[in-house]
């Protein structure tokens, strides 16, 4: 072979440098090494080595396309790209490493799955990954969970049909719609499972129309067992399409074949789609997904990092689900974001680098909400006169106070400096030692994390 490993990853960082911004191009491909270049069955088989999990999984999620490009451009059409991730279990001598192949899978660890014997595999785009146990449940998308769970069981043998799950972006709708789909492949493997959007139903109808294929196209979805359509909203204004799913959707419910399908907003809320239609998505089970709360965000963000390898501090799991609140896409893009600032500037996860790698994640009232505010704000809540706080005093009750008032200031981003001067006239170890006591009291006292959310939510609606 005319290449090395070095100098065949070497030509394709070579092309990769010049199609993504030097920022993306520093944080996730210096840190990759190549490893062997070999013959494999005819193809030319290079391994790169990742530093982590994590890394592995976000380069397949954003890059893949580009890196098979280029490696295509390198090595030509024979080409295969494995990655040896490294998992360091304890320390940095502790460490094992595996090998998967790049762009082949979508889950680092997938199930074993019963073998399925139909070919609507290759139809369906479902993302393996999207699987129940990977879907974190709390009051907001219990009843969306539940439901899902048993279609995924008895698909088509429920009340549920057809079932309607509705919610905002990046609430889990998708991922609950896919997690049916690929339970009912791994289970029920005679079963035929299509996932398609609205889009791509109405651009294959369209087609159809043009190829003078209508009744072929018509015949094939009704053929299928359990059939999954995302964002039927687009299906609004599109009259032909409508008729033409609203016959396929009659003589699938009919034949007891199960129907999935998600919005962005109640039925009744979407507009252009015909009546006749929107009362038919009415007839099962309709199912809201809302923002997840304070303790579902924590349980995503402790789950993702588990699957990323990592073990976050208390504090920065806290600040991260205190801040980040609209939907599970924001959660994750957070902490990819903090991944990614930790291994590009090679620095450890801790509460400065959470509050400097997400800046532009979180909105705060900085101009509005001054430190006096925010003291007066917390001394109110507690009954005392603000000038306590200025005091020399060790008494508990002001030192507590005292305390949480720092913190809260901390939270909106005023440097350790700034806050000691505002207090007294205190140094930057009094400012770090009180964040840290409040975080310790958080993490142990149930009644006083309590106590500081509902401040917390006083200082926050007083800067609105």
């Amino acid at each position: 072979m005319p290449h090395t490993a070095e100098s065949a990853w070497r030509e394709c960082l070579a092309i990769i440098r010049n199609h993504i911004a030097p920022q993306g191009f520093a944080t996730w491909f210096t840190k990759l090494e190549p490893v062997v270049l070999e013959e494999e069955s005819g193809n030319i088989k290079l391994i790169i080595r990742v530093p982590a999990p994590f890394h592995y999984e976000y380069l397949e999620g954003q890059y893949s396309g580009l890196i098979r490009s280029a490696l295509t451009q390198v090595l030509g059409e024979q080409s295969l790209l494995y990655y040896e991730v490294v998992v360091t279990q304890s320390t940095e001598q502790d460490q094992q490493s595996y090998h998967v192949q790049a762009s082949t899978k979508t889950s680092i660890n997938p199930k074993p799955k019963v073998t399925n014997t139909n070919d609507s595999k290759k139809k369906s785009p479902l993302i393996e990954s999207y699987t129940f146990d990977k879907f974190i449940v709390g009051d907001c998308n219990n009843l969306a969970y539940s439901a899902s769970q048993a279609i995924a069981d008895c698909p088509g043998g429920t009340a549920y049909n057809p079932f309607l799950i509705y919610g905002g972006v990046g609430l889990g709708k998708t991922h609950l719609m896919q997690a049916i789909g690929n339970h009912v492949r791994d289970y029920h493997p005679e079963k035929k499972v299509l996932y398609v959007s609205s889009e791509r139903f109405t651009t294959d109808f369209v087609k159809a129309i043009q190829e003078k294929q209508i009744s072929k196209f018509s015949s094939a979805y009704r053929k299928i067992d359990l059939l999954i359509i995302d964002d039927v909203q687009f299906f609004g204004g599109k009259e032909k399409t409508q008729e033409e799913f609203f016959c396929i959707f009659n003589d699938l419910q009919q034949n007891g074949n199960q129907i999935v399908l998600s919005a962005d907003r109640p039925p009744k809320e979407i507009s252009g789609i015909e009546e006749r239609l929107l009362s038919r998505f009415c007839w099962g089970l309709q199912a809201d997904l809302q923002p997840p709360d304070l303790e579902t965000r924590t349980a995503i963000l402790l789950r993702k990092s588990e699957e990323f390898g990592l073990n976050l501090p208390s504090p920065v799991v806290d600040y991260i689900a205190h801040n980040i609140t609209k939907n599970v896409r924001e959660l994750e893009g957070a902490l990819v974001r903090l991944l990614a600032q930790a291994t590009y500037t090679q620095q450890d996860i801790n509460e400065e680098l959470v509050r400097i790698a997400l800046k532009d994640f979180v909105q705060r009232p900085h101009a509005t909400l001054s430190i006096d505010r925010v003291q007066k704000l917390v001394c109110e809540f507690f009954g005392i006169d603000q000038h306590r706080l200025h005091e020399k005093t060790k008494k508990r009750e002001i030192v507590q106070v005292r305390q949480l008032a720092m913190y809260l200031c901390r939270e909106l981003d005023y440097t350790h400096k700034a806050i000691g001067l505002q207090f007294g006239g205190r140094d930057h170890s009094t400012v770090v030692h009180a964040i840290k006591s409040v975080n310790n009291l958080i993490e142990t006292d149930a009644n006083y994390q309590n106590r500081v959310e509902e401040i917390r939510r006083k200082v926050h609606l007083s800067s609105d």
